[in-house]
């Protein structure tokens, strides 16, 4: 499979969790991209992060509670759940507070909203759990060929200290040694960083050795050309974005995005011209990479629609408080981003 279309098939899933904020639609997104990730992931040091992903998530969620319980929320609310003690805040912090009453409107409001946050973590946690990152650095344009090696060593370097830390800690449990606490962790963390400063020198050898950062002479007219394209594009993709996530940007939203792509690309496609470099037995983007990538738009489209059509569905009131219920054909619309664990192909089987 090729790996953009996992990248691109989990960024839809996670363009249609910011469409809702109703818990069980979002249980159910992420109850997809684990379904898939259990059934086409790879055995490979990157795949294993997907389980820090979702601790990460589960953090964003207990520190959205925290800070709606600790610095209040506008929401407002008449069940109150406790009543904490309010400490008293100058002038100047008018509108801000520390303490006070915890209702359960409040926490609800904050569960929706980091709920939806931690889909969104869970979703990239799929990507870069399915999606090898070396391949995906082939398929990258010539002009982010630099910004690609330097994402790829970083997140190729991660895994690494992770296995090398579980392989210390087991080789001291071996010999009867400590492996918690401080002495411990100095222990284990001085290899660890030994280790991981000799792979950085070998590795910078190795692309020095294989020419890598070479460039080729292009006149400066194309080189500002290509400046002001990827800008003013990359600008145009900002502005695009913000108006389709917002009520208020509905109408300039989609030309203002695809004008924003379309001079990016062109500002890439001119910038490729200053790498030299082949690419060897291309991955190629065939009828299983389409259908990947559609299910996931099919998803997000979906999803915009019953947030157009009925946002009360998709939205459920926090005030006043009322039971959220899983709507039946935005349900059957996020069932659709199972279809990569059908039709990808199987890592452990051979090609």
């Amino acid at each position: 499979m090729h790996p953009g279309a996992w990248w691109l098939w989990a960024l839809t899933l996670g363009t249609a969790a910011t469409r809702t904020t109703n818990p069980l639609l979002l249980a159910l997104l992420i109850t997809v991209s684990a379904y898939v990730v259990a059934t086409r992931r790879p055995d490979t040091p990157w795949s294993r992060s997907y389980g820090a992903f979702v601790k990460l998530a589960l953090a964003v969620i207990l520190v959205r509670l925290v800070f709606a319980t600790v610095l209040g929320s506008p929401i407002p609310g008449t069940h109150t759940l406790l009543t904490l003690p309010e400490l008293p805040l100058p002038a100047w912090a008018q509108g801000i507070r520390l303490g006070g009453e915890v209702t359960a409107e409040a926490l609800t409001f904050a569960l929706y909203d980091g709920l939806r946050l931690a889909t969104l973590l869970v979703c990239v946690g799929a990507a870069n759990a399915l999606a090898n990152p070396s391949r995906l650095l082939k398929s990258l344009p010539g002009a982010l060929y630099e910004l690609g090696v330097a994402v790829v060593v970083a997140l190729t370097f991660a895994p690494n200290l992770i296995a090398d830390v579980q392989r210390l800690r087991a080789a001291r449990r071996l010999r009867g040694r400590p492996d918690k606490g401080l002495r411990g962790l100095l222990q284990v963390g001085f290899p660890v960083l030994e280790g991981a400063l000799e792979r950085s020198v070998s590795l910078a050898a190795a692309m020095d050795a294989r020419g890598y950062g070479r460039t080729a002479r292009v006149p400066p007219a194309v080189r500002r050309i290509t400046a002001a394209l990827t800008l003013g594009g990359l600008l145009g993709v900002c502005a695009g974005t913000y108006g389709l996530l917002t009520a208020e940007g509905a109408g300039y939203g989609l030309p203002v995005l695809l004008a924003g792509l379309t001079a990016a690309l062109a500002g890439l496609k001119l910038g490729g011209r200053r790498s030299l470099r082949t690419r060897y037995r291309p991955d190629r983007w065939d009828v299983r990479a389409w259908l990947v990538v559609a299910s996931g738009v099919a998803v997000a489209a979906l999803l915009a629609l019953a947030a157009a059509r009925d946002p009360a569905a998709l939205h459920p009131g926090v005030v006043p408080l009322v039971a959220p219920t899983l709507p039946l054909w935005p349900a059957a619309a996020v069932l659709l981003g199972l279809l990569p664990a059908f039709v990808a192909p199987d890592p452990k089987e051979p090609s």
